[in-house]
């Protein structure tokens, strides 16, 4: 009687209570058909997340191209005596192209791992920052108006060490990312307070 008791009991588990085969090794019920559901439920999960960073790559990068094909050339730039330490137009657009590629993949970081939902304040200063890079191109080359292109640079400056921050709370990589770009916008508030002196 005992007997079919504990047969009953050991055929009888749970899908975390591991089976024990018939060399004595421990089997979870995963590993006989959850295991398939499991890598097709990955599968699934790495689709989308190539899906969403295409898309947080993407969509910066098609945004800045318009801005430089739109507003990016100058010829007074282009014939000014520049410092060594200002770069010509094409390494300057570049750069900022770069720029925006690696603040899409730091937003897209900080997005999967939950960041922006738990601080909603992180999206709008990512959006923030986003939207005062555009505006420096039409300023500066297009308007000609440095002194709003200073104060564009230094609050993209300001939104960027902000983002810093604020990333550093979600994932330390993502933050580490921002340095350089902070730099780069440095170097634009540079820039325009260069031309505001000449």
């Amino acid at each position: 009687m005992e007997t079919q008791n504990l047969t009953q009991r050991s055929t009888t588990t749970t899908p975390d209570e591991p089976i024990i085969t018939n060399g004595g090794d421990a089997a979870t019920t995963s590993d006989y058909g959850g295991g398939k559901r499991e890598r097709q439920r990955r599968m699934i999960m790495a689709k989308r997340g190539i899906k969403s960073l295409a898309v947080a790559l993407s969509v910066p990068l098609i945004l800045n191209l318009t801005n430089i094909y739109m507003f990016g050339a100058n010829d007074n730039y282009k014939m000014s005596n520049r410092p060594n330490w200002v770069p010509p137009i094409w390494v300057l657009h570049m750069a900022c192209l770069g720029s925006a590629a690696v603040l899409g993949l730091c937003g897209w970081i900080v997005w999967a791992e939950g960041g922006f939902h738990r601080n909603p304040n992180a999206l709008g200063l990512y959006f923030g920052q986003f939207g005062l890079s555009l505006l420096w191109d039409p300023l500066v080359f297009k308007m000609g108006a440095n002194w709003a292109g200073l104060v564009i640079a230094v609050g993209v400056c300001w939104a960027l060490f902000r983002c810093y921050k604020v990333f550093r709370q979600v994932n330390e990589i993502a933050a580490d990312l921002v340095l350089p770009c902070i730099g780069w916008a440095a170097l634009l508030a540079f820039i325009s307070l260069k031309f505001l002196l000449t």
